[in-house]
């Protein structure tokens, strides 16, 4: 599974690498650093506006379906199975309609070994630009006021482990070179063909030890990627 990553951009740097064209305003263009985004969390995502336009959006990290009840079952859907994901009831008409990009530079894995539990952080290598591949949905209560804001929530694609991610954890996130962005955001056969090839390069990859008070969410900073001894 996905459940902590890191986004180190800028808007500026947002702007530049996603294409964002729009003058979109505070609170998004207010964005700082982040090394340590957890479940419940509010982060940008990028999806595709009425007019085809790249639209950055703050949404919380688990997504609830636009038929849900209510809210409880949000923390469960933080990830998707690429592989099931069209058949999936939580997920197939955001599949279909909703996908998103969310923007990303790492993530953490823990590995257990002698009854611990021991992080990783995982990167491209060279800082190559990725994002991973979400799907997004909106939800509002029956008793909510008709002026009241929808709850918009996201998820993020998992799918097999490739070389780097396979002897930390049996699962990894879809991430998305660049050139598969458009991509993503086009049709849902084209989101098919994307998924066709869902595991990241191991050759463009790299991990390395971090300490654990990155299992902490309310720590932050620099200091949480910093390569300690295995």
């Amino acid at each position: 599974m996905c459940g902590r990553f890191t986004n180190q951009f800028t808007w500026r740097e947002l702007v530049e690498l996603y294409r964002i064209t729009e003058p979109y305003l505070a609170p998004i263009s207010n964005l700082q650093p982040r090394f340590n985004f957890a479940p419940m969390q509010q982060q940008i995502v990028i999806r595709r506006d009425r007019l085809g336009r790249r639209e950055p959006v703050m949404m919380r990290w688990g997504l609830v379906p636009s038929w849900a009840k209510d809210e409880s079952g949000a923390a469960k859907c933080i990830n998707a199975k690429a592989e099931t994901v069209e058949e999936k009831p939580s997920f197939r008409d955001a599949f279909r309609f909703r996908p998103c990009l969310v923007p990303a530079d790492g993530f953490y894995e823990w590995l257990t070994a002698s009854g611990q539990k021991q992080p990783f952080f995982l990167t491209t290598k060279n800082g190559e630009p990725f994002a991973f591949a979400g799907l997004w949905d909106w939800w509002r209560t029956r008793e909510a006021p008709e002026d009241a804001p929808n709850l918009e929530t996201f998820t993020i694609l998992t799918t097999q482990p490739n070389a780097v991610c396979a002897p930390i954890h049996n699962r990894m996130p879809v991430m998305l070179a660049r050139e598969d962005w458009s991509h993503w955001l086009g049709t849902v056969q084209e989101r098919k063909g994307v998924l066709d090839h869902a595991t990241f390069p191991a050759e463009r990859m790299e991990c390395w030890a971090v300490g654990r008070s990155v299992g902490n969410v309310q720590n932050e900073g620099p200091q949480l990627i910093a390569r300690i001894a295995a």
